[in-house]
């Protein structure tokens, strides 16, 4: 792979630390932990998004857009960071946001809500579970282009191949750092939902022949369906990179037992989970994604399946800004 080859803006000085959790692994009874903490990659908050939009902003710049849009949920992490990249490209930024839990949208809620305001967003457009995203997304880019504007339209979570090459780029850095580091890792953990960061991953392990298995916790939908998307995306962003293995089935692991009752509504294990890495590691996570994943990751543990002489790496994907909108939740003012 030569990923110099792709047009990249950089949004964060050098790579992110991989740190021990020594306390959560002593609390656990091991396995030996680590932690990925791409929470602090560059960008308003940080998150995961932000090595999407590295090559995808250049793309659009490129492009000569002027206005970046895209879409997600109702508190979108990749919302956010999306709008914090035209921000600082200085460009102007239009979003469509999902009620994938009806009602759910408060343009005065705490949260990503608050700093879209805070950011400059130019306008968001609410629409309902099952609208159509694309025809959202593409009504506000010929708005646009009637006014002598050009939009450059962002899928959700950035996850197409050209925005998953930032995770075939993260893939690298890990292996790098684990070998500067002496560190070997037998697993890797992460949140599995519009398939971008996992994909990636998976694609810039086998690329390196690192052998590696990588499980992602998914955050919203059937297992069968998530890994049919994560193999299908995995397989075109390693086209795109140049990736020779052909990335098979047995590659993909996605488990859907900690989603509880749906996208972003909260579960037990997620709040204890949050709760166990704040309390013991001092690092936040977010009840939609990295709870989720922490929590599937402390269940793996507890239940065996992950054995005690393992060293496993948990990449935190970052959207802590969105735990201020669920804050009953930790304070016992919600109930499940």
């Amino acid at each position: 792979m030569n990923l110099a080859r792709f047009a990249r803006r950089r949004y964060t000085p050098g790579a992110t630390p991989i740190e021990p959790m020594p306390h959560l692994t002593k609390a656990l009874g091991g396995p030996e932990l680590f932690i990925k903490r791409d929470d602090l990659l560059g960008l308003t908050g940080g998150g995961n998004k932000t090595r999407k939009l590295e090559f995808l902003v250049a793309d659009a710049l490129a492009q000569g857009a002027d206005t970046l849009i895209t879409v997600g949920a109702v508190q979108s992490n990749h919302c956010r960071l999306t709008l914090a990249a035209a921000v600082r490209e200085g460009l102007k930024c239009r979003l469509v946001l999902e009620q994938r839990v009806p009602d759910s949208y408060d343009k005065t809620a705490s949260g990503n809500n608050f700093l879209f305001d805070l950011l400059g967003v130019e306008a968001v457009t609410v629409v309902a579970l099952g609208d159509d995203l694309q025809a959202a997304m593409e009504k506000i880019a010929a708005d646009l282009a009637a006014e002598g504007r050009r939009g450059y339209i962002i899928p959700g979570g950035g996850s197409n191949p050209l925005g998953a090459l930032g995770y075939v780029a993260c893939a690298e850095e890990i292996l790098q750092q684990s070998f500067a580091d002496g560190v070997a890792f037998d697993r890797i953990v992460v949140a599995s939902g519009s398939a971008g960061t996992h994909a990636g991953i998976v694609a810039g392990l086998i690329g390196n022949s690192a052998g590696i298995p990588v499980t992602g916790v998914n955050v919203r939908r059937p297992r069968a369906e998530q890994e049919a998307n994560v193999l299908r995306l995995a397989r075109e962003v390693a086209a795109l990179a140049g990736v020779v293995p052909e990335i098979t089935p047995a590659a993909i692991e996605c488990r859907d037992e900690w989603v509880g009752p749906g996208y972003s509504l909260p579960t037990e294990e997620m709040v204890e989970a949050v709760r166990l890495f704040a309390s013991l590691e001092g690092v936040l996570l977010d009840p939609v994604y990295t709870g989720k994943a922490a929590a599937g990751l402390i269940g793996m543990v507890r239940s065996g399946e992950i054995h005690a002489d393992e060293r496993v790496l948990f990449v935190h994907t970052g959207g802590s800004p969105a735990l201020y909108a669920y804050q009953p939740l930790f304070t016992g003012d919600a109930a499940f």
